[in-house]
């Protein structure tokens, strides 16, 4: 992964890790210890404690880091929040991870070999409260499920909580739909990839090609409706009318130019060279049926019809293509790295963005589906954000959430875990809160929680049901079926 360009590096950082890094670099602030140095495998860590310490910790797992970059600890997602945190009296910490990519082998123990040092450096907290964004939500998840007594709560942020079978699963998809119907014959790997900076350029060549015929975008609608990817984008602009279909294909195609054609054609070279053989598999999926279960239905419907394109005989075209196997002991690998099983026995308050391209917000359908499968679903509360984008949430919404939590710790009962008291919360903490940071600086925002429940996520896998998607049955046998 060390040859992939700088250009695609720089990419996927500014969206994926979002506000993850930002507060290493905020300026102290007045009555805070911070102590900072490496773990025994070469992590680093950072730990921060207000003179008024309240005796909670929040421990800080951040997103996706890109493999050559800069890797430094983060306790917290960004400095606004972070000055309120620790005016509020709580304590941070979080480490770097000793490896960047997909990192949960390294992550959960280095995560937890932190809360052991804070225990010799400080004491022990009264409370420990795990959260994170992105893939640090997914780290968040999995923290409270292997180790569910160092935690008192938990508060996941556009995390990847289909785990990670599912997530890769449900990459494929759109790989595949894109290879097949766009790419046929140009030699585009979707997975064994051998040359992810080379791979990736040609996905991108091929895709800005695709995006300039009617049938090209056609096609790219529905490679996006197979993985449920929303047709919002840019995060301050209004949602695209639930009929702009031309509107929602462009938006699409940006979330595949910039943010998810990296991870698919790219780095996911990374996480097969972790578990050593390819992770997904799509033997037996049945693409007609996942598109009628898709959000993005109606969209590709019409714009095959714009396009004088027959739908069903391209969904054959699918339906005939050879299919691609997972190497067992890989996805064992990401089994561990993680899948979930619902058991969750402490408060978890989810947070995530209706517009989420990178990790769709149906990932909060495939984790309730599990809690509540396991008869858990007391502990869950999920809360939405109208806005477009990857973790795209201000200061404000944020705290309005930790605020939710600790109420539910102090009073043994969720209270107030609707849009309007969320929104009510976010509020009244100032306009200084209630800012984006985006690429013109910090922008005014109002906070936009909605009662919202998104649809179901399209390729489930978890550590309950003992069934993939459509039936097939996990385990050994699931790589056979042809």
């Amino acid at each position: 992964m060390s040859r992939i360009s700088k250009r695609l590096v720089a990419r996927v950082v500014a969206v994926a890790i979002l506000f993850g890094l930002m507060a290493v670099n905020a300026q102290a602030q007045a009555g805070v210890t911070p102590y900072a140095g490496t773990l025994a495998d070469g992590a680093t860590y950072l730990i921060e404690v207000p003179a008024n310490w309240n005796g909670t910790l929040f421990l800080y797992s951040h997103g996706y880091v890109t493999p050559g970059s800069a890797n430094p600890a983060a306790d917290v997602g960004d400095p606004i929040t972070r000055f309120f945190m620790l005016s509020s009296g709580y304590a941070l910490a979080g480490s770097s991870y000793a490896s960047t990519g997909w990192a949960l082998q390294q992550a959960l123990p280095d995560q937890i070999a932190v809360l052991d040092l804070f225990d010799k450096l400080v004491k022990r907290p009264k409370r420990t409260i795990a959260w994170g964004h992105s893939l640090g939500g997914i780290i968040t998840a999995g923290l409270i499920q292997r180790y569910p007594e160092r935690f008192d709560a938990a508060q996941p942020m556009c995390g990847v909580l289909s785990g990670g079978v599912a997530t890769w699963n449900t990459a494929l998809d759109g790989e595949f739909v894109f290879k097949t119907l766009v790419a046929p014959g140009t030699g585009l790997q979707v997975v064994n990839i051998a040359n992810p900076t080379d791979n990736f350029e040609l996905a991108e060549e091929l895709l800005a090609e695709a995006q300039a015929t009617p049938q090209g975008r056609a096609r790219i609608a529905l490679g996006a409706a197979v993985s449920d990817t929303p047709g919002w984008f840019t995060s301050l602009s209004p949602e695209p009318a639930a009929d702009d279909f031309v509107s929602q294909e462009a938006n699409q195609f940006l979330w595949d130019q910039q943010v998810d054609f990296p991870f698919v054609f790219a780095f996911r070279r990374e996480l097969e060279l972790r578990a050593q053989g390819n992770v997904s598999w799509n033997t037996g999926v049945d693409y007609r049926h996942q598109l009628d279960r898709s959000i993005g239905r109606a969209e590709v419907v019409a714009l095959y019809q714009q396009a004088g394109l027959d739908l069903d005989a391209d969904l054959k075209t699918l339906q005939d293509a050879a299919r691609i196997s997972a190497d067992p002991e890989a996805v064992r690998y990401l089994e561990q790295n993680i899948i979930f099983d619902g058991q969750i026995h402490i408060p978890v308050l989810t947070l995530h963005t209706k517009g989420d391209g990178l990790v769709v917000v149906q990932n909060e359908s495939a984790y309730k589906q599990v809690v509540d499968e396991v008869g858990n679903g007391e502990f869950l509360r999920r809360t939405f954000i109208d806005r477009a984008g990857h973790c795209a949430f201000t200061p404000a919404e944020t705290i309005s959430a930790v605020q939710t939590l600790i109420n539910r710790l102090d009073t043994g009962r969720w209270h107030n875990v609707d849009a309007t008291d969320l929104n009510n919360g976010a509020t009244a903490l100032g306009p200084e809160f209630n800012v984006f940071s985006g690429a013109q600086g910090l922008v005014a925002t109002p906070s936009a929680f909605i009662e919202f429940v998104p649809s179901p996520y399209l390729r489930t896998f978890d550590a309950v049901t003992g069934e993939c998607e459509f039936g097939f049955l996990c385990g050994d046998s699931f790589f056979h079926l042809n």
